[in-house]
Formats: C-alpha cells, sequence, structure tokens
C-alpha cells in the first residue's frame, strides 16, 4: 500500500545549491566594505587551507576568522563544524570490519564512477591575472567559497564552458581532480565516496586495487572523449586491472554516473565489441542511478530554480538572489552540457499526460503528468492546485519543445547534438541505434550491451520526498531583464529575442505562492512533490532496473538486474541520516549500501538480492512499453 509522505524541509541543500548559500550569506556581510573584504581575502587563503583538510575543519572553532562574521552566521557555523567534527573524528570501518571478520576479502578490482558535482575541478590556467589559482580548486572546496567571494566574474568564467563549442572559454583550462580525493569529500568534512573507500579497505582493498575515475562532470560524453579522452582512459583502466590481477574489475556509480556508465557500456561495445565488456567488466552497480532523468533539471534549465532554492528561508533566498540571482544560475547552468544528460527521457509514456501518470496514487487529487502547470500571473492572489482559471499545462512530451522556446540557440543546439529523450519500441531500430553515439544516454532507444554474463545491480534509497512537477508563472520585466544580463557574458546578441519568431521570450520562474499541504500529492512553494530519494523521482530510480531491462528488446543478453531498495530511516541525531539513510547523497554512506558493495566486491554478489519497500513495480506495469 502507497503511503502519502509527509513534506520535509531539506537537511542538506544540492551541492552548488548549499556552495552558493553560503557564499552569499557570507559575501552579504562583507563586500559592502572593500575595506573589509580585501582584509578577509587577505585571511581566507589560511582558513581555505584549514578547510580544505576534513580533519582541521572539525578545528574550526577556535579560529580568529569567527570574530568577523554576524552571530547569526556564527551560530550556524558552529552546528554545522560540530556535526563535521563528528563525522571526521571518527572513520567508520563499521561493516567492512564485520564483513572481514565473517572471511570477506578482496576478490574484483574496484572502479569508482562519481556523479554530477561531486568530482573536484582545479584550475589549470597559467595566465598573470588567474595563476594564483593554478591547482587550486574551484569547485568541490572551499577555496571555491575564496574565489567566489572575493573574485566572483572570474570564478564564473572558468566554471561557465563556452556555449557554441561545450568546451573551455578561450584561455581557460579547468580539469577534474585525480585520485580518491577527487571525490571522497566535497569540502570541509562533507563526505562523499570516503565511507565506501573505508569500508572496502577493511577487507583489504588499498591504492592499489581501488580506482576513482575522476572526470568533468560538466562535459557532454562527446566532449569528455574528444578533451580529456575520458572514455578511452577508463577502458584502460579496466584492461590495467585484468592484466594485473587476472581478475574483472567491479565497476561501482553514483547518481548521473550512472548514465555515464551506460554511455561507456555503449561506447565500448562499439569501439571494442562485446567481448571486451564479457572480459573485463564482471558487475556494475548503480547507486541512486539517474536512468530515465530528473525531474528538477527542468527548472533548473529553464530559471536556475528547483526546490533547494525555493523552499529556503526567505532572508536566505533575498541574500543568494542578490549574490548569485537565478538567472545567472540558469545561464552558467545551461552552458554545463553534462548535466543536460540529466534532462527526463522518455516523454508522456514515462512521466505521464493531463490526466494520468504511473506513479500516481489511488487518492491523488492532481497528477504528476502535467509536468509544469502555469498559473495567471497575479500576484495579489494566493493560488491553490485546484485553480480553475490555469493557463497551460505542459506534459514530459511537450517539455522538449518548451525547453527550446525558453532557451537561448545554443542551448537547443547543444542538446539537439547530444541527446536524445524519446522512447523506442521497435527492436532494429534500437539494434541500429547501437551506431548513434547520442542515444547512448537513453535506456528507451538503445539496449544493454550483449554481455550475457554482466550483472547489473540497482541499489537506491526510498522514501525521501522527491520534487516531481511544478507550479509555474511567466516572469516579470525585471526577469527579462536580470537574464539579459545575467547572460551577457555568454553571448554578444540579446537573450530576450527568439531568432524563430523574432518576439520577446518569456521567463518562467516556480510560483512559490502555490501551496497545499493538505493535498495528495503535496504542493510546497510550488514545488509537487512525490516519491524518490529526495532528489531523483522513483520513476527513474527503478522502472527500467524493475520492468524495463527485463523486456528482450532492451536486453537482448538477458543480463541479470537485480533492483535493491533501502528504506529512507534516517537517525534523527545525525546530520546526514546515519547508518539508515536512504538520501540521494548521503546513502553513500548507509551501512547496508556498504554492505551490498563490499559483498559485491568480495565475490558475495549472490546475497545481494532483489528487494522492494515502494509500489515501483506496480508503477513500471502502468507504464506503455
Amino acid at each position: 500500500m502507497t503511503t502519502r509522505q509527509k513534506p520535509a524541509t531539506p537537511k542538506r541543500w544540492a551541492f552548488f545549491t548549499a556552495g552558493a548559500l553560503l557564499v552569499g550569506v557570507i559575501s552579504y556581510f562583507v563586500v559592502r566594505d572593500e575595506t573589509l573584504a580585501g582584509r578577509m581575502s587577505h585571511r581566507f587563503d589560511t582558513l581555505t587551507d584549514k578547510l580544505d583538510n576534513p580533519f582541521l575543519a572539525s578545528k574550526f572553532d577556535s579560529l580568529k576568522y569567527r570574530m568577523m562574521l554576524p552571530n547569526d552566521l556564527k551560530n550556524y557555523m558552529d552546528d554545522v563544524f560540530k556535526d563535521t567534527a563528528k563525522w571526521t573524528e571518527t572513520l567508520d570501518f563499521k561493516v567492512g570490519r564485520e564483513l572481514a571478520a565473517a572471511g570477506a576479502s578482496p576478490e574484483y578490482p574496484v572502479v569508482l564512477l562519481p556523479g554530477l558535482v561531486s568530482t573536484g575541478l582545479e584550475s589549470w590556467t597559467t595566465t598573470e591575472k588567474e595563476g594564483e589559482y593554478f591547482r587550486k580548486r574551484l569547485w568541490g572546496s572551499m577555496s571555491m567559497v575564496q574565489a567566489a567571494l572575493f573574485d566572483k566574474e572570474n570564478w564564473v568564467h572558468h566554471l561557465m564552458l563556452d556555449p557554441k563549442t561545450g568546451l573551455d572559454p578561450k584561455g581557460v583550462r579547468v580539469r577534474p581532480a585525480q585520485g580518491l580525493d577527487a571525490a571522497s569529500y566535497f569540502a570541509a568534512g562533507y563526505w562523499v565516496w570516503s565511507k565506501i573507500i573505508e569500508n572496502l579497505a577493511a577487507v583489504g582493498y588499498d591504492i592499489n586495487s581501488i580506482t576513482l575515475a575522476a572526470y568533468d562532470w560538466r562535459l557532454s560524453m562527446h566532449n569528455l572523449e574528444a578533451r580529456d579522452r575520458f572514455f578511452t582512459r577508463l577502458q584502460n583502466t579496466f584492461e590495467l586491472n585484468t592484466r594485473l590481477y587476472g581478475k574483472k574489475s567491479v565497476l561501482v556509480t553514483h547518481s548521473m554516473g550512472g548514465t555515464v556508465m551506460f554511455y561507456f557500456l555503449k561506447w565500448v561495445e562499439h569501439e571494442a565489441g562485446p567481448q571486451w565488456i564479457e572480459k573485463h567488466i564482471e558487475s556494475v552497480v548503480s547507486i541512486s542511478g539517474t536512468f530515465l532523468g530528473v525531474s528538477k533539471a527542468v527548472p533548473a534549465f529553464l530559471s536556475g530554480e528547483m526546490r533547494d532554492t525555493v523552499q529556503i528561508p526567505q532572508v536566505l533566498s533575498y541574500l543568494l538572489e542578490r549574490f548569485f540571482s537565478s538567472q545567472e544560475r540558469a545561464a552558467l547552468f545551461r552552458t554545463w552540457a553534462g548535466s543536460a544528460s540529466l534532462i527526463i527521457k522518455g516523454g508522456d509514456a514515462i512521466w505521464g499526460n493531463s490526466t494520468f501518470a504511473p506513479d500516481d496514487t489511488v487518492n491523488a487529487t492532481e497528477t504528476y503528468g502535467n509536468l509544469l502547470n502555469y498559473v495567471p500571473m497575479d500576484t495579489t492572489k494566493e493560488f491553490s492546485p485546484n485553480v480553475t482559471d490555469a493557463q497551460r499545462h505542459v506534459t514530459a512530451s511537450a517539455m522538449s519543445e518548451w525547453l527550446m522556446q525558453h532557451t537561448e540557440e545554443d542551448f537547443k543546439r547543444m542538446l539537439e547534438s547530444n541527446y536524445t529523450l524519446g522512447f523506442e519500441r521497435d527492436e532494429s531500430r534500437i539494434r541500429s541505434n547501437d551506431k548513434n553515439s547520442i542515444t547512448w544516454t537513453n535506456p528507451l532507444e538503445v539496449a544493454l550491451p550483449r554481455a550475457p554474463s554482466l550483472k547489473l545491480y540497482c541499489l537506491y534509497g526510498w522514501g525521501k520526498p522527491t520534487e516531481r512537477a511544478y507550479y509555474m508563472r511567466d516572469g516579470t520585466s525585471q526577469d527579462v531583464r536580470d537574464e539579459r544580463e545575467a547572460n551577457r557574458e555568454v553571448r554578444n546578441a540579446t537573450l530576450t529575442e527568439s531568432k524563430s519568431t523574432g518576439k520577446p521570450r518569456q521567463i518562467s520562474r516556480i510560483d512559490t505562492r502555490v501551496m497545499a499541504e493538505d493535498h495528495t500529492p503535496v504542493t510546497n512553494a510550488g514545488v509537487m512533490m512525490g516519491e524518490g530519494d529526495g532528489t531523483v523521482p522513483l520513476i527513474s530510480l527503478g522502472a527500467m532496473c524493475a520492468h524495463g531491462w527485463k523486456l528482450k528488446r532492451y536486453n537482448p543478453a538477458g543480463i541479470q538486474v537485480i533492483t535493491h531498495e533501502l528504506l529512507h530511516d534516517p537517525e534523527g541525531f545525525d546530520l546526514r541520516g546515519g547508518g539508515s539513510s536512504g538520501d540521494h547523497i548521503d546513502i553513500l554512506g548507509s551501512n547496508q549500501l556498504n554492505s551490498a558493495i563490499v559483498k559485491i566486491a568480495t565475490g558475495r554478489g549472490h546475497e545481494v538480492q532483489d528487494n522492494y519497500y515502494s509500489n515501483i513495480r506496480e508503477y513500471a506495469e502502468r507504464i506503455d512499453w
């Protein structure tokens, strides 16, 4: 039976949102006074050096920099670093130690593939102006905060890709950090992969048998290979493991890493044949995989907004908009072709139409099928989901064209040249797509590789309210002016006109007036909540695993696919949910998840069986496959 999920205030915002909020709050108090800003910039080097070390970060409370911060912000940071100390001073090897005591030992080499925004990015620019940032992280460390605080324009310039080529802007080189440290921590004690690495180490793994395949998540799949030869290097990693250990490898992915993995499997099958996969990859473990996309990608590209930015306290929202506005964020996001791989796939058949969605509950008063619901722009009125004068609805099938109408031509060309979002049922066309690389991120248009001995584990959390659809409004003239200013660095021409129509282009915003916490589904600040892991909707997490890949046309080799759900049941006293969290990111510290990964790596994968808490099998049956 499906139970209604109570809306929850996010404990932890998305990485880039959290970073922007922290930067916005601090900057508000320092940029007003150039002298104070200069003094803080001089001292911030020492501070960020300390905070980039997760163990030193826990000792932040004694630093003299606290005196510069307002009392409210100091109290907030006290809470953050108090919890950070608890997580960094005690390394958690519990799961690995227990399995080692039961006889587990390394069997297969392990390759880790991170998700969106979790790999650190560092500057390799050597010009006189930017030389001070050489080899410093501009993403994924406290030096990111330093650069954003005191050199925001230059920081954005480095992180923004050229909108036409999808590569570095002229004169800029930013590359992914390498080694296990590239994604062990995001910043200052905020662990990402470290718990998994610790538990693998506890059964005997070390730097020689664990590889973290860091990559520049901003790039399209094509450009990952064209610029960095990423997939060639990844292929070489597996081949080296086979030569050194005489064993296949286990590939463990997280979030968007699951989409990158799927592309890699098709790429290497095309380049080296399915026998290569049979020889070199034992299992693929997808953690919180984004196989069919995420709803939040749509408003993120439209307006730079998502639940993480509209459901925060008003004062923080104000500070964030002043420092790094929604239109500035959207302009930056739209140059990151890699993140566009997360746009939802499959159209109305997967995500629903104006009257029905596969994951609508029996007591639903509104359907998730209306992905974007536009309401009249009358700021004097309060709106609820049962308004009768809604202007229009946009379903998933219309979403692609809607994005094209509301974004610049460069973004349109990027999407069309890198990705497909459809639903292919014809087996002959699915086979022919093996030669069409723009389909290789869409599991509805191309099949799993023909490697029958490969095993695919889908591990993900369930039970945390997740954004699924949105109430929108057309932006104001100020929004149009803000977008023109935000995109000045991206294009020389105005961005408020569409080349196809010549008419002024509307700016969409999430309509935060729409509140209906007593409805089903719950709507809060314009965001309609559904089932999932807090970031990825359940349909994307599990529909292919529980049903789609059971169909021969999408799995012609009959690869074994195991779906193992973890219930989100966080420990109330723990900032990250403790060992029972099913949150999209915090699941990486889950005891159950770590146990499953160690078992698979040590040759006990048969102990990881199908396990369901949600109604994903029922929802998947409702899809018109």
